[in-house]
């Protein structure tokens, strides 16, 4: 395994597996799998509502904790000061942990400046070994860099072979910030997996079309983070480590990217923002105005 250092010494492994869309009963099975093959980082969310899976895993691994890097994020429907702050003690119950190893921001949405501040408390209390954010452009990166009293550590956006976020990488490279990448594969849109280019260097190196992105992707700098609910995935996603591309693998790699490339969630789209909004606001009419 290859680690990252962040920019408060903490280390961070580069390949991890996401619980995205997983259910809790599910992502219990796919954690224990995952760090039985090797997986020491685990990335899940409050909106993904299977914290406690993640939790119960982790208990039932016999891995130990300080062994194990754990990732959750801070809702957008608690976007400000109280409402992270209690999250946060939430989330750290469901996990059934007494810190959490990152904890980001998810969406850059609400009162985010104060959401910011109770992870800055919580990360000065032990409860966070690191703070950072996720889709957060480059223009908020930079203020939120400069203007906080912690700056960021990390910046998880998606990135895969047709969307490699050069440009933005260069900024999270000055600002000491780490690329992370979610939905490493695209979710397996436009046939990435059948592309001819990734299909010819993966046979040139005797790997999988899914080695090759990951293995790209972290000779880039970039932590990765790819989801699979098997166990012959995880394993085949964590077999990267034994081989390097080369310059003109990494050129080829480069060329894949797509000036016309559709993101899976488009943060400056106004229609994302509305639905993403929208679906908070459902949320807290069936929950009787509870936001957690």
């Amino acid at each position: 395994m290859l680690y990252k250092t962040l920019n408060n010494g903490v280390r961070m492994p580069m390949l991890g597996l996401g619980v995205y869309q997983m259910s809790p009963n599910e992502t219990e099975r796919c954690v224990l799998d995952a760090l039985k093959a090797g997986y020491r980082l685990i990335d899940t969310a409050q909106s993904y509502n299977n914290e406690e899976g993640v939790g119960t895993a982790i208990a039932k691994s016999g891995v130990p904790r300080d062994q194990i890097f754990v990732t959750s994020k801070v809702q957008v429907s608690n976007m400000n000061y109280e409402r992270a702050r209690y999250s946060i003690d939430r989330s750290l119950r469901k996990l059934r942990t007494d810190h959490i190893d990152l904890m980001l921001l998810h969406q850059m949405m609400g009162d985010y400046t104060g959401a910011w501040r109770a992870m800055e408390e919580a990360y000065e209390a032990g409860k966070l070994r690191a703070i950072g954010v996720s889709n957060c452009h480059s223009e908020r990166l930079v203020d939120m860099a400069l203007m906080a009293e912690v700056p960021p550590m990390v910046n998880q956006i998606e990135t895969n072979p047709l969307c490699q976020r050069d440009d933005e990488h260069f900024v999270m490279d000055g600002l000491s910030v780490i690329h992370e990448s979610w939905a490493p594969f695209y979710e397996g849109r436009q046939g990435i997996f059948s592309n001819p280019t990734l299909s010819e260097i993966a046979r040139s190196h005797g790997k999988t079309v899914a080695q090759v992105i990951l293995r790209a992707l972290i000779q880039k700098d970039i932590v990765v983070i790819p989801k699979t609910t098997h166990l012959g995935r995880m394993e085949e996603n964590l077999d990267v480590f034994g081989f390097s591309l080369t310059r003109d693998d990494m050129r080829r790699f480069e060329m894949l990217e797509d000036p016309n490339y559709k993101k899976l969630f488009d943060h400056r789209d106004v229609r994302t923002v509305k639905w993403l909004l929208g679906e908070i606001v459902k949320k807290q009419q069936l929950r009787g105005g509870t936001l957690y």
